[in-house]
């Protein structure tokens, strides 16, 4: 395609302590363009566009935008100038509404009727619907996304920079997001598009930017090549196929009953729901944001008990146990949300190591904590996964969401849980990591683990779970087996059809 080129970037290069994060990157963005820009976690992404939006300034090289220098010395001075940023980890304050919410990122934001009404009008023709007053602690993390899409939006960029943007939505609402930015692009927004989606990438994006440990390998139309040929640009090598072979399924190890806990503020009730797996087996639990994910995983986890129904690992009864005699159990979870929940940004990756590993792994034994075995944990974590980071002392906040998820991931599967529940396991990471976190988690399962993987990724389901089950309003089906599945089917027992999708499958 031709156009006109609205922003470009000459030589940019930037260096922290140990790390050269971007070296000599020069590429441009076209008006009305959708350019995707690749790269595996840690080749230089995020910085390279924190840059642009005027987060971190550069060591070297220049950019323009509409041709006049573009220098931005802070995000203001970015946003006065055109440039719009939708961040992957959300910047939300939780006590607060979602107007209140976008109030305070917006430098002019008009009287606070006024901008209900701009939110609901935006939000609707977007089809990501908002209601202002709600607070965000009340949100579902799919919901959140649509929080910081919207705030953006209203600013009407020329430069619309967006940092996996479609993690936490379902299928549709990718479509209808990439409806809304064609619209944008044909009134001649350029969009700087992030993600790790590389069907994605191939379906929507015009020219794609990639990345390599910091420097540009190439700009290429993704069209004319297939995922794998993008994700062999991004690592430098062919990728792995997933291996499932090897597993057999025992007996059941992780038994649910009955469960329902009352609904939070503004929450999803659960309603008995009941399941069983068995050793060596995945089972996928697919649902649209804000269907009973959170709750499910806290229930299991132990974070909330004392609620109708039963939890049962290898026959012992954990319901009124609470998350670490759980752990201690060998029943361990991983949230959705890794960044505070999973993780605690100041702490170092040491020190988040010995949060869910001080039982299982002897780290810690008459209330002092073995400083020498935690650092080693850690590190072996680090190796295991691939953590690109220069090493455990590095605090969590400071790894890019991808390192930062194969390093939570990672220290639950490296206590070799009897039972591990994972939800949205490979949000917002790259191919080469998504394929290795799977594997990983085949790979427990193949060790005679029982895995029960929440997703929001359909095709992550399918390749990995033996079973699948829907969450719906906070009602599980009864779980069906994958092989032979379709999307359609799957549409229909995502929007409730209880039920009726066991006969269905079986026709």
């Amino acid at each position: 395609m031709t156009t006109t080129e609205l922003f470009r970037a000459e030589g940019l290069g930037k260096t922290y302590p140990g790390v050269r994060a971007n070296d000599d990157v020069s590429f441009s963005v076209g008006a009305g363009e959708i350019h995707a820009l690749l790269g595996e976690n840690g080749a230089g992404k995020s910085t390279l566009v924190k840059m642009i939006y005027g987060l971190v300034r550069p060591d070297a090289g220049h950019m323009r935008l509409g041709g006049a220098a573009h220098a931005p010395a802070d995000p203001h001075a970015a946003r006065a100038a055109g440039v719009g940023m939708v961040f992957q980890h959300f910047s939300l304050f939780d006590a607060l509404t979602v107007a209140e919410n976008i109030a305070l990122g917006m430098d002019a934001p008009p009287p606070r009727r006024e901008l209900s009404q701009r939110i609901a009008e935006v939000s609707a023709a977007y089809g990501l619907p908002l209601n202002p007053a709600r607070r965000i602690a009340s949100l579902s993390a799919g919901e959140r996304q649509r929080v910081e899409i919207v705030r953006c939006l209203l600013g009407g960029p020329r430069l619309l920079i967006m940092d996996e943007p479609t993690s936490v939505l379902t299928p549709q609402e990718a479509e209808i997001l990439f409806a809304t930015l064609r619209k944008l692009a044909a009134q001649g927004t350029a969009i700087l598009y992030i993600s790790h989606k590389l069907d994605e990438i191939r379906a929507h994006c015009d020219r794609a930017t990639i990345l390599r440990q910091g420097r540009v390998v190439g700009t290429v139309s993704p069209r004319d090549h297939s995922a794998r040929e993008l994700a062999a640009m991004m690592v430098g090598a062919e990728m792995r196929l997933v291996d499932r072979s090897g597993r057999q399924t025992g007996e059941a190890v992780l038994t649910v009953a009955g469960l329902t806990s009352a609904a939070g503020h503004d929450g999803t009730l659960l309603r008995d729901v009941g399941f069983a797996v068995h050793a060596g087996e995945i089972l996928g639990i697919g649902g649209v944001a804000g269907n009973g994910q959170e709750e499910l995983i806290a229930a299991l986890s132990g974070e909330t008990v004392g609620r109708p129904g039963t939890v049962t690992l290898t026959g012992t009864d954990l319901s009124g146990l609470g998350p670490e005699p759980r752990r201690r159990a060998g029943l361990l979870a991983a949230p959705e949300d890794r960044l505070g929940h999973a993780a605690v940004p100041e702490m170092s990756l040491t020190e988040n190591a010995l949060l869910t590993g001080a039982t299982r792994q002897g780290l810690a034994r008459g209330g002092l904590i073995d400083h020498g075995a935690t650092r080693a944990f850690a590190e072996r974590i680090i190796a295991a996964f691939d953590v690109r980071t220069p090493g455990p002392g590095t605090p969590a906040a400071s790894l890019s969401g991808g390192n930062l998820q194969k390093f939570v991931i990672g220290r639950e599967i490296m206590q070799q849980p009897r039972a591990l529940v994972v939800n949205q396991p490979t949000w917002g990471v790259d191919a080469g990591a998504a394929a290795a976190i799977r594997q990983a988690l085949l790979d427990l399962a193949r060790g005679g683990a029982a895995v029960v993987v929440i997703s929001q990724d359909l095709d992550e389901l399918l390749e990995l779970s033996d079973r699948f089950a829907a969450l719906n309003n906070g009602r599980l089906s009864a779980p069906v087996p994958t092989e032979g599945l379709t999307i359609e089917q799957i549409g229909l027992m995502l929007g409730g059809a209880h039920g009726m999708e066991v006969a269905h499958v079986a026709a």
